[in-house]
């Protein structure tokens, strides 16, 4: 249903069961999934393509282009996969040249005020709370959760489950698996909670802290804890991926832990 109050350009493709509320507006060269819900005064503008069963809460600008003087009018995209939340006020901004393109994973949600800068990659399964805010070419791994009022420094990655408390400054990469809190950012735990909720084992959950150990709470420097992480810890596919993000920082890595 497009209510006749709403504005979607004739060139706008719009998939079967799709509510359009009044007042929303909807630019040409947009593409919607099926089953989406666009509420009264949302704004999706030209580059946006959207899988099925989102929904766009109020006043939130989908799709604007970058806020980058580095960008001169290229046609970028902004990417949303399925099953996305997008509460009221949230801004997504479409790429710029470095990728061409914005990408939201599927089942993530976006609460309120949030806003995603050009070139960022937020994967499936996340979770950014009211006012979390990021920089430009962040990129954040699949489950992980932003608490309320994080700020994310641009070019910054952030591992696959992963936890950030609300409130922090995020100016270095942090690792999958984590918690992170405190200032600055530092090293509080492994997310064991949340790795179980989603079918981690008690064990997987203990080798993943021994690897931590090591690199956060030993205080040894970063080389020679992956020295010590492969020498010391067998192989699995969670040490794996670990050492190939630690190995892959470009910003470096959040402080340790400290008592």
């Amino acid at each position: 249903m497009i209510s006749p109050l709403s504005f979607v350009h004739p060139s706008a493709k719009l998939g079967d069961k799709v509510v359009v509320e009044p007042f929303a507006y909807i630019d040409e060269n947009v593409e919607i999934g099926d089953g989406c819900w666009v509420g009264p005064h949302a704004t999706i503008l030209r580059g946006t393509v959207m899988g099925t069963n989102c929904k766009v809460f109020p006043s939130a600008v989908v799709g604007a282009v970058p806020q980058d003087l580095k960008y001169h009018g290229e046609n970028s995209t902004l990417i949303i996969g399925n099953n996305v939340i997008i509460r009221e006020c949230c801004t997504l901004n479409r790429g710029t040249e470095a990728s061409m393109t914005t990408k939201i994973g599927d089942n993530t949600l976006l609460m309120a005020y949030v806003h995603v800068a050009h070139d960022c990659f937020v994967g499936n399964n996340c979770i950014l709370a009211n006012n979390v805010n990021l920089a430009g070419h962040v990129e954040i791994g699949d489950y992980a959760i932003l608490g309320g009022l994080t700020a994310v420094h641009q070019f910054v990655k952030i591992g696959e489950h992963a936890m950030i408390g609300g409130g922090s400054l995020v100016s270095k990469d942090v690792p999958p698996y984590v918690k992170a809190a405190r200032t600055p950012l530092s090293y509080v735990g492994v997310n064991a909670i949340g790795l179980k909720r989603r079918g981690f084992t008690t064990e997987q959950v203990n080798h993943i802290q021994d690897i931590y150990r090591i690199l956060f709470v030993h205080g040894t420097n970063v080389k020679k804890s992956v020295e010590t992480i492969e020498v010391k810890i067998h192989e699995s596919a969670e040490r794996d991926r670990i050492l190939s993000f630690v190995c892959d920082s470009d910003r470096g890595l959040m402080k340790g832990f400290k008592q």
